[in-house]
């Protein structure tokens, strides 16, 4: 498939908002790194909260009082789960590119691929079998200047490797489609229990299509509209997601995959992340205090009520604590 004949511009706010990402990533990337101490007992089954730590770049554990010890992997989005963790960061030997990590339990690398682009999402399915990340990429629209988004996955298990989500087919209910639309771009993937159902956003036109996929069929299929970064809840039954307003900002809302109920959360503030689920009741996420320009993570109750709390400062790609 030639990614450029595939792929069309996409609005352009949605360009906007990921060149900003994307030169906002690259300097935090690309600035000096600090002096860190790593605290070589740590590990992915520590008890507390593993997030990025955006002052050293590096993976480190919140633990419940509120202290951080910083890990020796460095990544520019990573997510943990099932003893495993996934570190998108820099490749040494070539600047201005990037690798996956697959990390084990004791943050050896397990597996590293190359990927292409910048990297803004990063997901583990729940027993740590399944990965699945997004970059943004420029250049593969029909102008140089376009950007689009890339999501790959990996079965751990089996080895199969799927580089695009857009080589898969996009089907109906009886099973029948063919290719997504050629503007098509998939971002934010979140797994089931099963290893093999996910749910991702494809965006096309003017819409913002929730898909839900099957990794071993190859297929995607559109079960709602308005709906980017899923992220399904541990019991599999709703999704925490981000709503685009009209002025391209974003709002938390819950999507009940059963009775399609929508409901927006006590977040009023931007928030241009994918959701985590720290349990069935508790949202978690990174939020950008704009008079600053920290991000820090933030907690919200999934049902709507209550009010934010912060739970790190300086920190984004939140876990759920180990």
């Amino acid at each position: 498939m030639n990614a450029l004949t595939t792929r069309a511009k996409v609005g352009i706010t949605v360009l906007t908002a990921l060149l900003l990402a994307s030169v906002a990533v690259v300097w935090a990337l690309t600035r000096p790194d600090p002096q860190v101490e790593v605290d070589p007992t740590v590990s992915l089954r520590s008890p507390g909260m593993l997030v990025r730590d955006t002052t050293t770049g590096r993976l480190a554990l919140v633990r419940a009082d509120g202290s951080r010890a910083q890990t020796a992997a460095t990544c520019a989005r990573v997510y943990a789960a099932g003893g495993r963790a996934v570190c998108l960061r820099p490749d040494e030997a070539s600047p201005g590119t990037f690798v996956l990590d697959v990390l084990a339990s004791d943050l050896s690398v397990e597996r590293t691929l190359p990927v292409n682009g910048v990297p803004t999402r990063a997901r583990l399915s729940a027993d740590g079998r399944m990965v699945a990340w997004t970059m943004f990429v420029s250049g593969d629209s029909y102008t140089s200047a376009g950007f689009s988004t890339r999501s790959g996955l990996l079965d751990l298990a089996t080895g199969v490797l799927t580089s695009s989500l857009e080589d898969f087919r996009l089907v109906d209910a009886a099973g029948k489609g063919g290719k997504p639309p050629t503007d098509a771009n998939f971002w934010g993937v979140s797994f089931a229990a099963d290893d093999n159902t996910f749910y991702a956003t494809m965006a096309t036109g003017k819409h913002f299509y929730l898909v839900q996929g099957d990794a071993a069929a190859e297929t995607v299929s559109v079960i709602g509209d308005g709906i980017e970064c899923p992220s399904l809840s541990p019991d599999g039954t709703r999704l925490v997601y981000k709503r685009r307003l009209p002025d391209s900002t974003w709002r938390l809302e819950v999507y009940d995959l059963g009775s399609t109920r929508r409901t927006p959360l006590a977040e009023t503030a931007d928030v241009d992340d994918q959701g985590v689920w720290l349990d069935d009741h508790t949202i978690g996420y990174g939020r950008l205090d704009p008079a600053n320009g920290r991000v820090s993570v933030w907690s919200v109750p999934a049902d709507g009520s209550g009010s934010p709390v912060e739970l790190a400062d300086g920190a984004e790609s939140p876990s759920a604590p180990t």
